[in-house]
């Protein structure tokens, strides 16, 4: 049968036949598609990506101490105000304000005039006095001879040796004048009592300045010694019972005896590069915080140091032990918990999670998680999953940190090899 078309004629098969090709069809289908894809899984498997490429590194041994950081701030070793001792008015100012100062350097100056009239009259009264100290003994020695003579009587003797004993005491008083009215001139003339930076001037020539021992002296500057310097910290009583007990376990810990080093970095600085002492620790600590405060002794030879910087200190917080450390690229993190990727003897990458401590050259002490002998990844986190394969290669292991523990053993181990 045919169906007329206008362009050509289609054979068009009877419904029967229609329905069982329409049947046929998807099972025709199906088994074309089976065939494409055994025909492409091979080459699909073929050109499926290598491992990725991660670079791996066993964990560093390293000699290391524990050490904790504390904020604290510079106070100078000596810090005096200047005060005058005596009133009177301001005659001369010898410095610059913020100059360096030398112990015994003149800086004020307070009107001498009156001052020295006053001891020119105290030298005169003490002149007066020895005139009448020399004739009350001039007397009393002929008082002697007329008493064993019997010309005068025992109480005329007696009112003579009162009169020379008066005229003695006098001498004395007016000696003592003297001396004060020679201090109250000497003190017109204030230096410096310490050696350091002085602080600008509080009062101008012709004021009068206000001296004594009361409060209510004139405050006329102020010194600071500034090489060495001190910086003062304050640490919880947890850390003082354990640099105490590790003290007494015969470690060189936080002590009184300035035998601790300690390092510190300023608030621009990215490392602990200025060494001091520790030389005090307070004897009780504060009920209201719970602290106790701390001391340690910075040479400041360039001036950098002054009263009230900030600053990070290093205290030692426990002997040294040997740890394993991995760079710090390599660890990372999961909501709270710290994990570092290994790759076992299968080249399979495995998730360790790791209890983390001090850093050290970018490297960070592994406390529990990691063995000497695994392989974690340093370079190449984002291509490694957990449970994949990787192509895994080697690192070459970083230098001993300088001044460290390490470093000194490696030191000495390598002499004595020379020698």
């Amino acid at each position: 049968m045919f169906r007329v078309n206008h362009k050509l004629l289609v054979p068009v098969a009877p419904a029967g036949e229609r329905k069982s090709h329409l049947i046929a069809a998807p099972a025709v289908l199906f088994a074309v598609l089976l065939l494409s894809a055994c025909t492409e899984s091979p080459q699909k498997q073929a050109s499926a990506p290598p491992p990725p490429a991660v670079t791996v590194a066993k964990p560093v041994k390293r000699v290391v101490v524990d050490e904790d950081e504390y904020v604290g701030r510079f106070v100078a070793v000596d810090s005096v105000e200047i005060r005058a001792r005596v009133s009177g008015y301001l005659d001369r100012i010898d410095f610059t304000d913020g100059q360096m100062v030398k112990q015994g350097d003149l800086l004020f100056t307070i009107d001498k005039r009156p001052f020295q009239t006053t001891l020119d009259q105290a030298k005169a009264n003490l002149a007066q006095a020895r005139a009448n100290l020399a004739f009350a003994e001039a007397d009393l020695a002929r008082g002697a001879q007329l008493v064993r003579e019997r010309t005068i009587t025992e109480q005329t003797f007696d009112q003579r040796t009162q009169t020379k004993r008066v005229a003695e005491a006098s001498v004395q008083a007016q000696e003592a004048a003297v001396r004060q009215a020679s201090l109250d001139l000497e003190f017109t003339e204030l230096r410096a009592p310490v050696a350091g930076r002085i602080g600008d001037r509080r009062v101008s020539p012709g004021n009068l300045v206000t001296g004594g021992t009361a409060g209510n002296t004139t405050l006329l500057a102020t010194i600071v010694s500034t090489d060495p310097m001190r910086f003062e910290f304050t640490f919880d009583e947890a850390s003082y019972l354990r640099y105490e007990r590790l003290a007494r376990g015969g470690r060189e810990m936080t002590s009184r005896d300035s035998s601790v080093v300690v390092a510190l970095k300023l608030l621009d600085e990215q490392d602990f590069q200025h060494r001091g002492r520790m030389d005090f620790v307070d004897n009780v600590i504060d009920r209201s915080s719970g602290t106790i405060r701390g001391r340690a002794v910075f040479s400041n030879p360039d001036g950098v140091f002054t009263p009230g910087m900030f600053g990070r200190i290093r205290v030692p917080g426990s002997h040294a032990y040997t740890a394993l450390l991995v760079p710090d690229a390599a660890i990372g993190t999961e909501q709270t918990r710290k994990y570092v990727l290994a790759v076992d003897s299968d080249n399979v990458v495995r998730m360790k999670y790791v209890t983390l401590g001090q850093s050290f050259n970018n490297l960070r002490v592994i406390k529990t998680g990691v063995q000497e002998d695994d392989r974690v990844i340093v370079n190449g986190l984002m291509r490694a999953r957990p449970n994949q394969k990787v192509n895994p290669q080697n690192q070459t292991p970083p230098a001993p940190i300088p001044g460290s523990p390490q470093a000194k053993a490696d030191s000495s181990a390598s002499q004595a090899k020379t020698d």
